[in-house]
């Protein structure tokens, strides 16, 4: 049977490549004061699939009396939880995996604490061993690509620039742990405060610089870092195409991932505040002259705005 048969691409359509796992806290570990690494258990993590690097899930959170309103576990879940009333609707969240363990049934997330401003930070302050949850992730048993991944460097490329801000920390911590060294790549992670700076297992050729705000507001460390950092890794590249449509992040999600070309040697991925990641847009396609298709936008929150789902 071919990759392309009728019989192949019909078991595609009935596994889905994202499903419903019901998992329950383990364990709860403080990172920092402003990060803390959640550890779920449940059976059917056997089933979730280890893709590593930026993988996206998302997070279903208990109502305020505690409880989950039922969506069932089939393909259609996000359609029958949009369709209820809104108090209905438990809180949803997109999160990245820290790290799998099948086999052991396994999986852990880490999450920016903000106090009791919002569901999944309030949830995940006061979470507690046996705390139930609901986790949309990759499966692992779906015979095609799950997606959800946006890290993909092209094997031509010798500079590596990552770079984000407290959110994108998790996805940018698994992909840095996960280089061979092989490449050079500057990581740059603008984080709350300096307590917040976390150990990392890289190896020899990544180069993580931190950078505690301190009060400062969002992107005021980061911008310059990276502005930094491209003029050390890379020359502009004169035939780059370096016109750039703006883009209204109060109204539009900014995410564009382009096919990686590599074709001046640099691959970078930025995620972050989305208002910080279109001033970064701007400066390395416009400015700096990297061509569009080297480069990884990621708009993850806006200031002032709570994701809906």
């Amino acid at each position: 049977m071919t990759a392309g048969s009728p019989q192949t691409l019909e078991r595609i359509r009935e596994v889905p490549a994202y499903r419903v796992f019901h998992v329950r806290v383990l364990r709860k570990l403080r990172l920092s004061p402003n990060f803390v690494r959640i550890t779920f258990g449940g059976e059917d993590l056997l089933d979730f699939a280890d893709n590593g690097f930026d993988q996206r899930i998302k997070m279903m959170f208990p109502l305020p009396g505690g409880g989950f309103t039922p969506v069932g576990d089939g393909a259609d879940w996000y359609q029958r939880w949009r369709a209820l009333p809104a108090e209905l609707r438990n809180p949803i969240r997109t999160y990245t995996v820290r790290a799998v363990r099948p086999e052991r049934h396994e999986l852990d997330v880490d999450f920016v604490l903000h106090g009791e401003t919002g569901p999944a930070s309030r949830w995940a302050t006061h979470a507690v061993p046996g705390d139930p949850v609901i986790v949309v992730g990759p499966n692992a048993i779906h015979p095609g690509p799950v997606g959800g991944q946006e890290w993909a460097p092209p094997a031509g490329a010798t500079n590596l620039l990552l770079a984000g801000d407290e959110t994108a920390v998790p996805a940018v911590a698994a992909i840095a742990e996960s280089l061979s060294g092989d490449a050079r790549a500057r990581v740059l992670l603008e984080v709350p405060e300096t307590a917040d700076v976390l150990a990392l297992d890289v190896r020899p050729g990544v180069e993580i610089t931190w950078l505690p705000r301190k009060g400062a507001r969002h992107g005021e460390l980061l911008v310059p870092a990276v502005r930094d950092a491209l003029g050390e890794l890379v020359v502009p590249d004169a035939g780059a195409d370096a016109s750039l449509e703006d883009i209204d992040v109060d109204a539009e999600i900014l995410w564009e991932v382009p096919q990686a070309t590599g074709r001046d040697g640099l691959y970078a991925w930025l995620a972050g505040e989305a208002g910080v990641i279109r001033s970064l847009r701007r400066h390395l396609v416009q400015d700096a002259g990297i061509d569009r298709s080297s480069v990884a936008f990621m708009g993850y929150w806006r200031l002032g705005r709570a994701e809906t789902g």
